[in-house]
């Protein structure tokens, strides 16, 4: 019976479980080493590699050799000296979570091609050592560019199902951040594997099989890396002046100097935005946020110690380095945001006799529709213009219409706006449909990840912050008229982000057509040559996808009777004339653009007041666009912390423009240095070599 059981599962292995069992044999008998493709590279628009790939060599470890703790101490001890690591880093590698526990163990990362050589002659003192190809990313030009590029990472926990489902590797590195993360599928490529034949000791035999991998797609960005270059130099020149400047002095209310607040204070500056689009396309031109980070650290292999060095774990937003501004910023706009309810007012027909209608500003405004009782008993009623240094009280205009009252930026009409579209209307959110036509309160859907949508006030977002305690429980009870006002001079809940502003400006400038901002101009196919070193050759390449032709718009309204009187204001503000009440009362850009040679353009300064209304608190906005349809060009600027809008953040896009225009010296972009690993900073410094475009009397300076 014994003999006759053995014989039937002798037979049973080699006639009905013949193929499993030859499967295990060769599983057994052979490795399986995965070749990872070459990432897809990224082009500027006109073709300059900024983002390009090292072939390198890894060795790697088969775990299952070093499960025994005695026999892993003797192997990274015989491993340490040919690959020049100490063995307590091999032990922090193995350690590592970032690399799957299930896989081969990364010994080093880049090895030389005598090391592999080294360690393949020797394979019997090696077993399970495996020398790979791999590919490091290139940042060729170092920070420029770095919020829009991205970076590469190992894949997150919460994404590691995701990845898994796409066929990834577990340790392979995939994009976190920017254009890397947004287009990865398309970066990645296809692998390819190598399946050896080994021995009992994991010798490698003979190779098998070879099935090479399949490069990933190449991107054209639509930034252009020397005006991307230009736009940091002159957001981070100018927030380093701006530290350098004094904050007004704070007066308590018998107009004396608040002892509370005597002492100097200087404007933090700490961080600001840039945006650059092509009002009639769509595309970004450049997006600067600061500060800025050298996408090059997340290549180059330092340990987690000196990784927090560079990139410290903070709270403080004003230390947030990993952050586009751009796209995630989320800020008051102030009176950069009036363009947009003086459309509201036009548009719905609020204002009586529309583009004629008068308001006689004397410098502050009464709600009507609060009776006085309760103005009396502490509901704040009043509310006044913006301080005139002449007269050390708010500033009067006289009679303004929609034109006159953007070109000054009388807040008293707003104000007016701000409640009587509310009372006058039912109480319907009016304001808040008429300005969601330009994109506020929603994403814009660049192809950028962590956009941020911005924030519309109502009576629903007041109760959800209610909820969370953001905001006292009996201020979420309604929407008060008190609201809109301040919703009508871009305060109070209202917050956008730069992108979303620029957008809406680009909506003005090219007659009402809201775009879906892209930072990819194409998607190409693999293999883009290079017409010289560092330049593709974007005539012959092969495009896959068109990305910016292709992105979604929608129309907004926008009658010339509309348009006129709010594109007229935004260009008295950059070349006056203001108005004469009491004295001549300049407009807020006349003083920075008197010598201003560029293209013409208009433009809305904004001034966001900040934390208890402390001058040092309040942050710089700025919008504007070019009137010269052979340069459709729309900018926004926005300067945390730094001050009023026409000194801090309208010199950057005066300067941006000067520059567009071809009167401004723009610096040629070459390679930077070698990362300096040495170095605890994110970021080396960038500065205008000429940063005399910043102030108001600036001249041409081609030379």
């Amino acid at each position: 019976m014994l003999l006759a059981l053995l014989l039937t599962r002798v037979w049973f292995l080699q006639a009905v479980t013949k193929e499993e069992t030859e499967r295990i044999i060769q599983r057994v008998q052979s490795r399986v080493v995965k070749l990872i493709p070459e990432r897809g590279r990224i082009f500027d628009v006109n073709g300059r590699v900024v983002a390009d790939n090292k072939r390198v060599l890894v060795a790697t470890i088969d775990r299952r050799v070093i499960a025994d703790p005695q026999d892993r101490l003797e192997m990274f001890q015989r491993l340490s000296g040919p690959l020049n690591t100490p063995v307590e880093r091999l032990y922090t590698r193995a350690d590592d979570k970032r690399y799957d526990q299930l896989t081969e163990m990364p010994l080093a990362f880049d090895i030389s091609e005598e090391q592999a050589a080294f360690i393949m002659e020797r394979i019997e003192d090696y077993p399970g050592v495996v020398v790979k190809e791999d590919w490091r990313r290139i940042y060729p030009y170092g920070a420029i560019g770095s919020h829009v590029l991205g970076f590469l990472g190992a894949i997150q926990k919460d994404s590691s199902a995701y990845y898994k489902s796409l066929g990834y590797d577990p340790n392979e590195r995939v994009g976190l951040y920017g254009v890397e993360l947004t287009y990865e599928v398309d970066l990645r490529g296809v692998p390819g594997y190598i399946r050896y034949e080994v021995d009992a000791v994991g010798r490698i035999k003979r190779v098998l099989e070879r099935v090479e991998s399949q490069p990933g797609r190449d991107l054209q960005l639509s930034i252009d890396w020397k005006v991307q270059q230009f736009a940091e130099q002159a957001l981070e020149t100018q927030l380093l002046v701006r530290q350098r400047n004094e904050a007004p002095q704070v007066f308590s209310p018998d107009g004396l100097p608040d002892p509370q607040y005597d002492e100097v204070n200087y404007y933090k500056a700490p961080a600001g935005s840039v945006v650059v689009m092509n009002h009639n396309t769509g595309e970004i031109a450049a997006m600067a946020s600061y500060p800025r980070f050298d996408g090059r650290w997340f290549t180059a292999n330092v340990d987690a110690e000196k990784f927090a060095q560079v990139f410290p774990p903070t709270d403080d937003p004003d230390l947030s380095i990993l952050v586009n501004r751009a796209v995630s910023g989320r800020y008051n706009l102030g009176s950069s945001f009036k363009p947009f309810v003086a459309y509201a007012a036009l548009h719905s027909g609020q204002l009586p006799g529309g583009v004629d209608y008068q308001f006689d500003d004397r410098g502050t405004y009464k709600l009507e529709s609060i009776p006085k009782e309760r103005c009396d008993q502490g509901v704040k009623c009043v509310f006044r213009n913006a301080v005139c240094r002449a007269t050390g009280a708010p500033c009067r205009y006289g009679k303004v219409n929609v034109e006159t009252a953007l070109a000054v930026s009388s807040d008293a009409f707003f104000y007016k706006i701000g409640e009587q579209i509310l009372t006058e209307r039912g109480y319907r959110a009016v304001l808040e449909e008429e300005v969601r036509r330009f994109g506020f309160g929603s994403p814009t859907n660049v192809d950028l990840p962590f956009e941020y949508a911005g924030t519309i006030p109502n009576a629903a977002y007041k109760r959800y912050l209610a909820d969370r305690g953001v905001i006292a429980e009996d201020a979420g009870r309604a929407y008060y008229v008190g609201d809109n006002v301040l919703f009508a001079i871009g305060q109070g809940l209202l917050s956008a982000t730069p992108l979303q502003v620029a957008n809406a400006y680009a909506t003005l400038a090219n007659g009402g057509t809201l775009r879906e901002p892209r930072v990819v101009r194409s998607v190409l196919q693999p293999g883009t040559r290079n017409k010289t070193s560092g330049l593709a050759d974007l005539q012959t390449a092969s495009v896959s996808q068109r990305v910016s032709a292709q992105s979604a718009k929608t129309k907004v309204p926008l009658p010339s009777d509309v348009r006129d009187p709010i594109v007229n204001g935004l260009r008295r503000v950059i070349t006056g004339p203001g108005v004469t009440f009491d004295y001549y009362h300049k407009t807020t850009g006349e003083n920075l653009f008197r010598n201003y040679t560029g293209v013409p353009i208009a433009g809305k300064t904004g001034t966001a007041q900040g934390f208890n209304n402390l001058p040092w608190n309040d942050s710089s906005a700025f919008g504007a666009f070019s009137l010269d349809a052979t340069e459709p060009y729309s900018a926004f600027a926005y300067l945390e912390k730094s001050g009023y809008g026409a000194t801090a953040a309208a010199p950057v896009v005066k300067c941006i423009f000067l520059a567009l225009s071809g009167k401004w010296r723009v610096d040629e972009v070459v390679p930077a240095d070698p990362l300096d690993t040495a170095s605890n900073v994110a970021a080396a410094s960038t500065r205008l070599r000429n940063p005399m475009c910043l102030v108001s009397s600036a001249l041409d300076a081609r030379d």
